[in-house]
C-alpha cells in the first residue's frame, strides 16, 4: 500500500513534466480550471499547482467569479460591495484564491463574474470584460492565440464555452449587483452542467498526474466549435434540470431564435482598419 501511495503521489517536478508534455513551454496564455483533490496527492498542495503553472505560461487566467454579491432584484439592498480582496466562491476552486490573495496578480472588476491573471498579458486579458460581456477576457485569449486547461475537471468548468455560446448568440439573462453604490443590472449565462457535450467536437492534448487528467485546448478551437454546435442544435448545452435557470434561456431561444454577435476582437480589428483607411 506504501508504494502505490507514492506512484500516486505527484512531485512539483513530476508536476512540471506533465506540464511540458503538453506542450506548455514558458510561451503560451493559459485559462486554467483545476481541482486540487481530483490529483490524489499533490505535493506542496496549491502552492505546487500554481508555481507549476506560472511555469509554464506567459500569462496564467483563472475565473475568480464570487456570486455572493448577486441580488435578488432591482430594489434588493446593497449586502456587499464588490472590492479587490473579495473572497471567490468555493466551488470555483482555490486555486483562484491563492491567485487573488497574490499582490502581483491583476483582477477584473466585475462583482460576481471577476477574472484574476498573472503574468505578460494580464492588463490585456482582463481589460476586455464588460456587465454586457462578461466572458470577453476569453475572447482576448482568443486573440492571442492562448489556450484553456481543465486539470482535473469537465467542460461544466469551462468558461470559454460561454464565449461561444455569447458569440452564437445565445439570450442572457439579467441578474443585479452592487457597483459604486447602487444596484446595476449585467448579462448573466445559462449554466454549464451539460457542457461537457462538447467534448466530442474539441481535440484536447491529454496527460495524467496523478489521478488528475490534465486536457489542453485551444480556446479558439473551444469557442468555434461552441458556434458550429449552437448553429447546428441551439439547445444542445443547456441543461434539462426543471429548476434551473436554462429552462428560462431555452423559452427564450425557441421564441426568438439565436441573434449572433460580433467577437470583439474583429471589431477592434475593424475600427484600425478604418482609422488606417481614413489617415491614408
Amino acid at each position: 500500500m506504501l508504494n502505490l501511495a507514492r506512484r500516486l503521489s505527484v512531485s512539483p517536478v513530476s508536476f512540471k513534466k506533465k506540464l511540458a508534455s503538453l506542450g506548455l513551454n514558458g510561451t503560451q496564455n493559459v485559462i486554467v480550471h483545476s481541482s486540487l483533490k481530483s490529483f490524489g496527492t499533490l505535493e506542496g498542495g496549491v502552492g505546487t499547482l500554481l508555481d507549476g503553472l506560472e511555469t509554464a505560461t506567459a500569462t496564467l487566467v483563472a475565473p475568480a467569479f464570487s456570486y455572493q454579491t448577486l441580488l435578488r432584484g432591482p430594489d434588493s439592498p446593497i449586502h456587499a460591495q464588490f472590492e479587490r480582496a473579495t473572497r471567490v466562491s468555493r466551488d470555483i476552486g482555490r486555486l483562484a484564491q491563492v491567485m487573488v490573495e497574490r499582490p502581483d496578480a491583476k483582477r477584473s472588476s466585475h462583482p460576481a463574474l471577476s477574472f484574476v491573471a498573472l503574468g505578460e498579458q494580464a492588463e490585456e486579458v482582463l481589460d476586455r470584460q464588460t456587465l454586457a460581456n462578461p466572458y470577453a477576457p476569453i475572447g482576448a485569449l482568443y486573440d492571442l492565440g492562448g489556450f484553456a486547461l481543465l486539470a482535473g475537471v469537465d467542460h461544466s468548468s469551462d468558461t470559454s464555452i460561454h464565449y461561444g455560446e455569447y458569440l452564437a448568440g445565445m439570450p442572457l439573462l439579467t441578474r443585479y449587483l452592487p457597483q459604486d453604490g447602487r444596484v446595476t443590472a449585467c448579462s448573466f449565462p445559462n449554466c454549464s452542467a451539460d457542457f461537457e457535450r462538447l467534448a466530442p467536437y474539441v481535440h484536447p492534448v491529454t496527460a495524467y498526474a496523478g489521478r488528475s487528467k490534465l486536457r489542453l485546448f485551444q480556446v479558439r478551437e473551444l469557442v468555434d466549435a461552441t458556434v458550429r454546435l449552437l448553429q447546428q442544435d441551439p439547445e444542445a448545452l443547456l441543461c434539462t434540470y426543471p429548476s434551473c435557470r436554462c429552462q428560462q434561456v431555452r423559452q427564450m431561444v425557441r421564441q426568438g431564435g439565436l441573434k449572433p454577435r460580433r467577437h470583439a476582437g474583429e471589431v477592434e480589428s475593424a475600427l484600425l482598419n478604418h482609422s488606417a483607411g481614413a489617415q491614408g
